[in-house]
């Protein structure tokens, strides 16, 4: 079984060396093992920021990869550490509700509570157990350590509520989900359930004191410094502003409504 890959999601940056430091301990143990960074750039114990960029970027990754997912404001505490077992892919992290998006979209097959001390390192920190606990476990599981080697099985987890559109007569009612590093504001609104209800109707689609009457197919369509709804790359309604930042321009943020009203 290929488990050749473990990529990561941090919320340390790039300015200290934690990031650095996990992967060390990976390589110390499997130096064939490949290692891709997927974001070290979480908003500071952001959990569910971590888990929305998870649930848009595992599908891209060989099966039987391995997603190493530190956002840990637990740290410490008594949370668990936990490996979670899909049909194709492994998620090691803590246990406060970063792999809910995981557990929505994808059949699980087994959860782990990580409790074997023989696979972490030999001193725990009550700071860093992404050292000392995930990224030993990580390794350890691209080697082909069994999933059982590592610890006791657990089926209580903990999980986020995942905000939801709201739909009646003519209006869909979403919030805006994440803020991505060009300020674009991503919805919970999905495209298919927009083109299940609104089809080929007309439609105008508010936020703030915007009203934006269709969607683009790009941002080419309209000037610089006017704002537009696109559905982006993670299959969800967006509003941007071209060559500008929408957060900043708009004065908009995460939890900020956006209304579709159709006929």
């Amino acid at each position: 079984m290929g488990r050749g890959v473990i990529t990561l999601i941090t919320d340390f940056g790039t300015r200290d060396g934690y990031a650095g430091i996990i992967k060390g301990v990976i390589l110390k143990i499997n130096p064939q093992v490949r290692l891709v960074d997927i974001t070290h750039e979480v908003s500071p114990q952001d959990i569910f920021e971590a888990g929305f960029i998870l649930k848009n970027s595992y599908r891209y990754f060989p099966n039987m990869s391995i997603h190493l997912v530190v956002v840990d404001p637990g740290v410490g505490s008594r949370r668990r550490a936990i490996l979670v077992e899909t049909d194709n892919h492994f998620f090691i992290g803590p246990d406060n509700g970063v792999f809910t998006f995981i557990y929505e979209f994808e059949r699980i097959k087994k959860i782990i509570e990580l409790t074997n001390k023989r696979y972490f390192l030999p001193y725990i920190s009550n700071t860093f157990h992404g050292r000392d606990i995930f990224a030993p476990a990580a390794a350890y599981l691209s080697k082909g350590t069994s999933l059982e080697d590592l610890g006791e099985i657990c089926d209580d987890v903990v999980r986020f509520d995942i905000p939801r559109p709201e739909t009646e007569r003519g209006i869909i009612k979403g919030v805006v989900l994440h803020v991505d590093r060009f300020g674009n504001l991503i919805s919970n609104i999905p495209e298919v359930l927009f083109r299940e209800l609104v089809g080929k109707g007309r439609y105008e689609i508010s936020i703030g004191g915007e009203v934006l009457e269709d969607i683009k197919g790009s941002y080419s369509e309209v000037k610089e410094g006017q704002a537009l709804a696109v559905f982006g790359s993670s299959g969800y309604l967006e509003i941007s502003v071209r060559g500008q930042n929408a957060r900043e321009k708009l004065k908009l943020n995460k939890g900020n409504e956006v209304k579709v009203v159709y006929k």
